[in-house]
Parts: C-alpha cells; structure tokens; sequence
C-alpha cells in the first residue's frame, strides 16, 4: 500500500492506494499554520500502514538531494511557511517529494491524458499558473524545478493591463491567473462572460507559454487544465489557434497544427493531484529496491 500528500495552498489532501480504481482513504485537511498542518497530516498518516510515502507540495521546493534543506518549501510568499521541511512525514519510509504541478503532470501520464506518451506537459490554470514538464518519463530537473508560470511572454496588441505578479509583474501568471483575470474584469473568472475581449489577451499568453513549451521541452501533448482553463470552453480554441499562429510553420507546426489534441484537457480533472502522489510513492519504493 502506498500513501500520498498534497499540500495545496488552501487545503492539503492525504490519500492511501495503490492507483485511480484502488484508493482505500482520503482525508482534507485545512492548510492553516506548518505546525498545524503537519501536525494533523502526521496524524492522519500515523494511523495507515504503508510501504512508501509520495509529496506534492505547492512550492517553490528544494529539491536538490545534496542541499542541507532538501525537501524543504522555500522562498514561497505564503506565510510563515519558508523554510519549512516536509520531508519528515515519511518517519523512515521510502518517499519521493516534488512540487504538486509535477505529480499531477505524472499521474496524467500513468493513468490520464498523456497515457503512452514519453515527454508531456501539465500545465494548471487557477490561482497561479503551474507547469509540470515530463521529458523521457521524468520531471525536469536542474538548476532548482520548472518555474514556467513565470515565464516572459510577449503582450498581445493592445493589451495594456499592467499585470499583478509580485515578482515580475507582467509575466505569464501576472497576465494570465485567476486574479489577473479578475483584476482585468472586475470579476471572478467564472463569473466572466465567454465573449469578454479580455479572453482573446488571456489566451494570447497562454498560447506564448505553448510556443515557448513547444520549441524547449518538446512535449507531445500539452495539457491545461485548473479552474480558469476547465471553467472556460472558449479558451482552448484560441489558445490552439493562437499556438498554430504563433508557430509560423516553423519547426514541428505542421504536426502540432495537425493534432486536434496537441492542447488538450487533463483526463483526471482534480484527481491528478493525489494521485500523482500516489504515482510519487510508488516511484520511491521502486528506487528503494534497486
């Protein structure tokens, strides 16, 4: 039996099993203070037996094993949470920690959307923007993890919102996330009628992330989903058409512009999370017995 952990900003879900059609427990837990948090997350994993322990933590991580903090959330603007290690909820198990948007980008991979595929991406659309890029079955590693949400990207014509990242303004999130959208509006993004002309900028940017995706870690799928993306039908044409534009038929446009799925929608909506952490776990009792 494998466990998981999924620290989200808001709430952290911990779940035992071994995959989608074999989850024995779930339990949510409010993300309040880390020694609140972890103490009730500690708690609930006291009471399971299992072989192995996944964690997908809102981030930024390190997730260097060589580093003194490894396993450790840092520099995140939430607070009172920098510094803090996740890594002790394992009590001497196997385990594997990286950053939520990765586990869910793995659970697709096992089990959804990017089944069969070697290099793919996940990105998630709500509050900020997350991108998990697998390349030959893993995440992308090296200097730290994948920041794509951050990416720059170029403004679409006549799109003169100033952007809300608190670190680099108008990057991808700041143009693009649940509250740029919301900041740009005046709405909620659900709330966000389909043919406002703020849609078009939205998706100008997410189309740039896809370009810039495309032509770096080579995905053979791109997946979006989150809040903003699945509340949203009338994005994912633009963001295709956007893409195929943006491309100029350069490099691999023809076939991404032949694909009706290239840009795609996750097939395992909010159970990616958890079960990435499952997909985690599973991948720590294998290294474990090599």
């Amino acid at each position: 039996m494998l466990a998981g952990v999924e620290l989200g900003g808001t709430k952290c879900i911990c779940i035992l099993g071994t995959g989608p059609d074999d989850i024995q427990a779930q339990v949510e837990i409010p993300t309040t203070t880390p020694a609140e948090t972890l103490s009730a997350v500690a708690a609930t994993l006291a009471g399971w037996d299992f072989a192995a322990l996944g964690l997908g933590s809102f981030g930024p991580l390190d997730l260097d094993p060589a580093s003194a903090s490894f396993g450790s959330i840092v520099s995140t603007p939430k607070p009172g949470w920098s510094g803090t290690d996740i890594t002790h909820l394992a009590a001497g198990r196997p385990f594997m920690v990286d950053t939520d948007v990765n586990g869910a980008a793995l659970a697709e991979g096992r089990w959804g959307a990017a089944q069969g595929l070697t290099s793919w991406a996940y990105v998630t659309v709500g509050t900020g923007i997350g991108v998990g890029s697998i390349v030959s079955g893993m995440p992308v590693r090296g200097l730290g993890h994948s920041e794509a949400g951050h990416m720059r990207v170029p403004r679409a014509a006549g799109d003169d919102f100033a952007g809300n990242c608190p670190f680099h303004r108008d990057c991808l999130e700041g143009l693009a996330n649940g509250p740029a959208i919301e900041a740009r509006t005046g709405q909620r993004g659900r709330d966000v009628s389909a043919d406002d002309p703020q849609w078009s900028f939205v998706a100008h940017a997410l189309a740039a992330m896809c370009h810039n995706l495309a032509l770096t870690s080579l995905p053979q799928r791109i997946l979006i989903g989150g809040g903003v993306a699945m509340g949203q039908p009338q994005l994912m044409p633009l963001i295709r058409d956007g893409l195929t534009a943006s491309l100029a038929a350069y490099g691999a446009a023809a076939t991404i512009a032949s694909m009706d799925d290239y840009v795609a929608h996750p097939a395992l909506g909010d159970r990616a999370g958890p079960l990435g952490t499952i997909a985690l776990a599973d991948m720590a009792l294998a290294a474990s017995r090599r």
